[in-house]
């Protein structure tokens, strides 16, 4: 039986990397042969889907099986054979020609969504701060030399030094005085440097701008606060306080916006970044990334596409995309 299945797994890795490849001869920048390290990626990409995919249906049968009433069991497996095939190798093709890898954390990784009219799953692909970071040092119209990200306590001291008369460098005074009791959260720096200091710049966030950018829905489990108490499948009524990973939703926030405002080079931008910004805000479509928040760890996400997002004009990348993920342990890797 294993050999079996390891058998069907091969076959699922060969179609799926010749479906990926076959996208490099037919993409809209024109018949290109993929290098022997996209093809590395491509194979991890199956790998990792294909992880995730035994994961979600461990998780799916035994949601099934704790639900005392059979009308909210997902009756859709998470199954290659359930996959819109044509959408992925497209997105694969893209990806990893920009070189971001899956089986780097905090790289990338995907997120399922049931497609109500064909009745299966598509995927969606979400940039972790490291993928993020690559990204824009690749297009960037001057690459930065280093790029330093803090989330500021209560406790910490933390002084801007603005570009003046007398400072000819813009800077900041950090110190974290009691490292062990640093107090709440209060905000957030970016401070992005240059070969020429003359353009090192420092961008702040409050807490208050943190959490105008954190998703209406966003789950307890990520940011903490409240969430809704189940059992067997049914909410009880009752609210449960959960400490989630507030930290880390701050530390990604802050990445997103700082990258989000180093300046790209419009003579970078190709046809690939193009199309996964156009794939990205069809992602980020309010009721999907609502639902994506509200749904995560109780059901499947279920949507009806109505239109093709265009190809937006070239423009500075948003990347403030807040979906809450499956498991902390992807919270962890960077998401």
């Amino acid at each position: 039986m294993a050999k079996e299945i390891e058998k069907v797994q091969e076959n699922m890795s060969e179609r799926f990397t010749s479906a990926v490849l076959k996208e490099f001869g037919t993409n809209v920048s024109g018949a290109i042969q993929a290098t022997d390290y996209q093809r590395n990626l491509v194979q991890g990409y199956f790998i990792a889907i294909d992880r995730m995919l035994n994961d979600l249906e461990a998780d799916r049968i035994r949601k099934n099986e704790k639900n005392t009433d059979s009308k909210y069991n997902n009756e859709v497996a998470y199954s290659w054979g359930n996959i819109n095939m044509p959408l992925l190798a497209r997105d694969v093709m893209c990806y990893s020609k920009m070189g971001l890898d899956m089986l780097s954390a905090n790289h990338l990784f995907a997120i399922p969504y049931k497609n109500n009219k064909t009745g299966k799953y598509d995927l969606g692909f979400i940039k972790g701060y490291d993928g993020i970071k690559m990204l824009v040092e690749k297009y960037a119209l001057i690459k930065p030399k280093n790029v330093t990200i803090e989330v500021v306590y209560k406790n910490d001291t933390f002084k801007p030094l603005k570009r003046s008369r007398d400072n000819a460098v813009e800077s900041y005074l950090f110190e974290v005085d009691n490292p062990f009791e640093r107090g709440e959260i209060i905000g957030g720096f970016g401070y992005v440097e240059y070969d020429d200091p003359a353009l090192n710049k420092l961008f702040t966030m409050t807490m208050r701008d943190i959490e105008k950018r954190k998703p209406q829905y966003a789950a307890a489990e990520f940011w903490g606060g409240e969430k809704d108490e189940y059992k067997n499948g049914k909410r009880t009524g009752n609210k449960v306080e959960v400490d989630g990973w507030k930290d880390e939703m701050v530390y990604k926030s802050l990445v997103r916006f700082v990258y989000g405002k180093i300046p790209l080079d419009p003579r970078k931008i190709d046809d690939d970044y193009k199309y996964i910004q156009a794939r990205e805000l069809e992602l980020k479509d309010e009721n999907i990334n609502a639902e994506i928040s509200q749904k995560a760890n109780q059901e499947p996400i279920n949507i009806t596409p109505d239109t093709v997002v265009e190809t937006p004009a070239i423009e500075q990348p948003t990347l403030n995309m807040e979906v809450a993920t499956e498991t902390e342990t992807q919270v962890q890797m960077g998401f």
